[in-house]
């Protein structure tokens, strides 16, 4: 099977996971119950296989999870915002 394939497959199946769950901060402007480490950890680990589409020159890759960068970067955001910050919405 072709790589580009199987890449644009998991780009999108783990982009698309994110939907449901910024969708539901964005909405109810709850983010209690969401793990800052966990967001903290996915941020980073989509921001290096962001880069390293970069460096293979795969754009599949490159779109893919720089759009789970963002989306994940959103929550984060609200995360940090409302529970270490304090700020209500």
């Amino acid at each position: 099977m072709d790589p580009d394939i199987i890449t644009t497959i998991a780009a999108t199946l783990t982009t698309v996971s994110l939907l449901p769950q910024m969708i539901k901060t964005i909405r109810t402007k709850e983010t209690h119950a969401i793990s800052l480490w966990m967001y903290i950890l996915y941020v980073t680990g989509v921001g290096f296989w962001t880069l390293a589409g970069v460096a293979l020159n795969s754009t599949p890759m490159v779109i893919g999870n720089g759009i789970g960068f963002f989306m994940a970067c959103i929550i984060l955001a609200l995360k940090i915002k409302q529970d270490v910050l304090g700020r209500k919405p």
